[in-house]
């Protein structure tokens, strides 16, 4: 005869789920800010290196292509200034938009509370 684990089961169910939606806060700003974190830095990393910002500007007194003149020189260093300067401001663009992110991470549960909150209030 098969024996149900109803009487069992459904409470150890509910006090999962309970103690689920009480670590959640816990969760969400430690541990699940730190992974968050970590995959905005990584891919912050591999826009960096995507772009070659700092090959770039490394290499910012190198002749290009050999020519060791004065004017080879002077083309050479503004070529690569205007480089910097603009793959400089996409790397910030990406810069601002991982730590909006990191904004909306953090304030994402309290702007739910408060919406909620907001709907329970009477007409």
């Amino acid at each position: 005869m098969a024996k149900s684990h109803f009487l069992t089961s459904v409470p150890q169910a509910v006090l999962s789920f309970l103690g689920n939606i009480l670590f959640f806060p816990l969760w969400w700003y430690s541990l699940g800010f730190i992974m968050f974190a970590s995959r905005i830095i990584a891919f912050w990393r591999d826009e960096q290196k995507s772009l070659g910002f700092l090959v770039w500007l490394k290499n910012i007194f190198v002749p290009m292509y050999g020519q060791h003149d004065f004017a080879g020189r002077i083309i050479s260093f503004f070529i690569r200034l205007i480089q910097i300067i603009f793959r400089g401001l996409i790397l910030c663009f990406w810069i601002a938009i991982g730590l909006a992110l990191m904004v909306v991470w953090i304030a994402l549960p309290l702007l739910l509370i408060a919406a909620t909150a907001f709907q329970l209030l009477p007409a």
